[in-house]
């Protein structure tokens, strides 16, 4: 696993757009229009972003995989992250959809405890190379750093299929969001 450069921010919003093309959580964010695609890497932009002011994020050592990481205790309000806020709202979820992106956001967020945790936001594969140990090794890796910091991990997930996969590292659901789809909350202390 290496840590990635801004350079590396096309690279890494091209594997996440693809891997999460059909996930619900993400499209539940992202205004549904003809602009879907352009939104979806906006977002995936908007993650890197905030990722790398605010936390880590990593390649997989042969760049067909990523993780973006926040550290909640670490954000903080700059002209930065507020013109990164309103990037989002009005060219990926739309004004129409900024009070149910924010409930959903707020529900999460209240789950998490007060102490710092490690956020695992997105851990994607590029899905020509899926299915070949790529995400398990930067799972692996990531829960290595978190225990190296001090950190519990926490995650959500929408993909009912990868909760096994994530208990095999021992990861526990901790709670479940009914927002219009199952939003399933996990953790490993």
């Amino acid at each position: 696993m290496i840590k990635a450069n801004f350079k590396d921010k096309d690279l890494i919003v091209d594997i996440l757009a693809k891997s999460f093309d059909d996930n619900k959580s993400v499209n539940y964010i992202v205004k549904q229009d003809k602009k879907r695609a352009e939104r979806m890497r906006k977002l995936m932009a908007y993650s890197f972003e905030i990722c790398y002011l605010f936390g880590d994020v990593f390649l997989s050592d042969d760049k067909k995989g990523c993780v973006l990481i926040v550290l909640p205790d670490k954000k903080k309000t700059t002209l930065k992250s507020i013109g990164l806020d309103a990037g989002l709202a009005l060219s990926v979820i739309g004004l129409s959809n900024i009070r149910k992106a924010m409930a959903r956001e707020a529900q999460i967020n209240k789950l998490h405890p007060k102490r710092p945790i490690y956020y695992l936001w997105f851990i994607g594969v590029d899905p020509l190379a899926q299915k070949k140990g790529v995400g398990t090794k930067l799972l692996k890796e990531i829960i290595n750093e978190a225990k190296f910091k001090g950190r519990p991990i926490y995650l959500e997930t929408s993909t009912l299929k990868n909760i096994p996969w994530y208990e095999k590292f021992g990861f526990t659901v901790y709670n479940k969001l009914d927002l219009g789809y199952e939003l399933y909350c996990l953790k490993k202390e």
